[in-house]
């Protein structure tokens, strides 16, 4: 018999430090990409230094802001694509605060994985990098954790963090919204990164629908259509930010039109707005014929095609919706705010007149 004792390694845990090295010697570029003028250092720190130039505002106001992706992973997972997980986190945070007025400074993600899978990180995170890039943000810190036996296998959990910054006279708080105010909507990408618990129990258990399945309506497969990352609205909404006086924006999430635009409703407005304003996409209409949702459902859960909503003074909407055609940006003319309780008022096709 022998007497000597069994060595355990990290790496017999199931954690693969060398692994989560690697992963981030592949994705070094890609953040470096992202970097802007105000952050210091590199890689590797313990935290993310960003140098905000604060003689660009009067008073600045840090806005902040988090979130994840849901159980749209679950499809990413079962298609085995992981390169546009990535941009929906980052539009799910960059969107929030946008309709604060802030202009989006720096990110952070954070990887949850059962067993880091070094390309498969690398791909999420340059698609992290890649929506940042484009939302004009810097991502300046991270981490990859890896939790072997708490993940199911080939599965992992992603958030984003993100914060920017407004100055204290152009934070937009909806306290300027009124009766007479116009509605602008702005398309969203597909079903972005909302009611996918409802779109699981649609496809697989009423449907038992493959994510293979081509869809003649979708001129793509299943999984391709529901996969269409989340829009990033920032370099649309920024400009517009500067050159006109937005009484309120709203991002539709969770919730969708009932829940979302009273956030930014006086107690004493109604929003009105007219579904007939816009073609609603197709993956809406095929996923409430599937799963005969009531159509208040449909506007409770999803973006329904209008992601963004911007509240503007009626004398200034020509002017908005003018500087939207020159920069061949599509809207809707979706409603207005009428007198009220808080509430959100739907109009048009289903809902009638």
């Amino acid at each position: 018999m022998s007497d000597e004792k069994e060595v355990l390694t990290y790496a017999d845990a199931g954690v693969d430090i060398d692994a989560g090295n690697k992963a981030v010697e592949l994705m070094k570029d890609s953040v470096r990409s992202t970097y802007r003028s105000e952050v210091l250092g590199d890689l590797g720190g313990f935290g993310g230094l960003f140098a905000l130039n604060v003689k660009k505002y009067k008073e600045p106001i840090l806005v902040s802001g988090t979130d994840g992706v849901g159980t749209k992973l679950k499809l990413a997972f079962m298609m085995d694509k992981h390169d546009t997980i990535g941009q929906d986190v980052v539009a799910m945070c960059v969107n929030d605060i946008l309709v604060q007025g802030a202009e989006p400074l720096f990110f952070l993600d954070y990887i949850a994985v059962d067993k880091v899978d070094s390309q498969k990180v690398a791909d999420i995170v340059k698609g992290v990098a890649a929506a940042c890039k484009e939302s004009g943000c810097a991502l300046i810190g991270g981490e990859t954790a890896e939790m072997s036996g708490f993940y199911a296998k080939n599965e992992y959990d992603i958030a984003g963090f993100c914060v920017g910054v407004v100055d204290k006279e152009k934070l937009i708080t909806g306290e300027k919204v009124k009766q007479g105010d116009v509605l602008i909507g702005l398309p969203s990408s597909g079903v972005h990164s909302n009611g996918f618990s409802l779109v699981r129990k649609i496809v697989f258990d009423k449907m038992q629908y493959n994510l293979n399945n081509f869809v003649s309506e979708f001129g793509s497969t299943l999984g391709e259509a529901l996969l269409t990352p989340t829009r990033l609205y920032p370099k649309t909404v920024l400009p517009l930010l500067k050159k006109f006086d937005i009484h309120g924006m709203v991002h539709i999430t969770g919730g969708g039109f009932y829940d979302n635009i009273p956030r930014v409703l006086p107690k004493d407005c109604d929003a009105l707005v007219d579904t007939n304003a816009w073609e609603m996409p197709v993956v809406f209409k095929k996923l409430q014929e599937w799963g005969n949702v009531p159509w208040a459902e449909m506007y409770r859960t999803f973006n329904m095609g209008v992601g963004m909503i911007l509240v503007v003074d009626a004398k200034e909407a020509d002017l908005v919706k003018a500087y939207l055609r020159v920069k061949n940006e599509k809207f809707f003319n979706i409603g207005k705010i009428v007198a009220g309780s808080q509430k959100t008022m739907l109009k048009g096709g289903v809902f009638g007149e």
